[in-house]
């Protein structure tokens, strides 16, 4: 159970969380990514790519993803993404 002094989210630690995620499914590990990277654009994530990246997050980070909420722009970035995450209340 979280603390309640531990409600703030570190933005920075969940865009760790989230490039970790996003190297961990692409199984590159030559690939640069930041919180700018382009998943679509620069990547290249496909659907597939998406499903398993959702579920990489949800395990480490602790979240359910309401796929109801979640659109295309959200994936624009890592950054985004994360901010979308964070939005779904992860605390």
């Amino acid at each position: 159970m979280t603390m309640a002094s531990e409600a703030t989210v570190d933005r920075a630690a969940v865009v760790d969380h989230m490039i970790d995620a996003v190297v961990a499914v692409l199984n590159r590990d030559s690939v640069q990514v930041t919180e700018q990277t382009r998943l679509m654009d620069e990547l290249g994530l496909d659907s597939t790519n998406v499903l398993e990246l959702l579920m990489h997050i949800e395990d480490r980070l602790d979240v359910v993803i309401d796929s109801d909420t979640l659109e295309q722009h959200h994936f624009e970035s890592v950054g985004t993404l994360a901010d979308y995450v964070i939005g779904q209340g992860l605390a």
